[in-house]
């Protein structure tokens, strides 16, 4: 992906992050979104990790068939890039790329608890900030963040 690329996709990523802001985060609405989630992958046969949690709880956890254990770390070490930066893991990568430098190096965080990969995506309430995150683990990372991301659009149009 060239400098071009990369600057633009920066650009989607955040207009898509101001543009996803909801109402409200219930544990019901996470558990909501989580079986959104799961029924997304199962309808396209997706072997995907997915979990959504309010704040740092976890409230809805499910992996379907073709996951591995290793599929769980990824989504904790994603989370907590969401939850420092404040940002989807994968606009915080792509930030990373485009100033030409490895995301773990350049923050001097280890690899073992960060990573900047697609997939885990804040869930923002109007008026308050990030109140969860939302993550999809075991495609690539762009098609992770694209999962995430439909979920959400579609669950913000039935929470308004």
């Amino acid at each position: 992906m060239n400098a071009d690329d990369v600057t633009a996709l920066i650009a989607e990523v955040t207009e898509t992050e101001r543009e996803l802001v909801l109402p409200r985060f219930s544990h019901d609405d996470a558990w909501r979104l989580g079986c959104l989630l799961v029924e997304l992958a199962t309808e396209r046969d997706l072997p995907v990790t997915v979990d959504v949690r309010k704040g740092t709880q976890q409230v809805f956890h499910a992996a379907r068939e073709g996951t591995t254990p290793d599929n769980d770390s990824w989504v904790d070490r994603k989370v907590r890039v969401v939850y420092r930066f404040g940002a989807s893991s994968y606009l915080v990568g792509l930030r990373a790329v485009a100033a030409g430098r490895d995301f773990n190096d350049l923050h001097r965080l280890p690899l073992q608890e960060y990573a900047a990969h697609g997939g885990a995506f804040p869930v923002r309430v109007d008026g308050v900030g990030v109140v969860g995150v939302a993550t999809v683990s075991g495609l690539a990372q762009g098609d992770d963040h694209a999962l995430v991301v439909e979920a959400l659009r579609t669950f913000a149009r039935t929470a308004a």
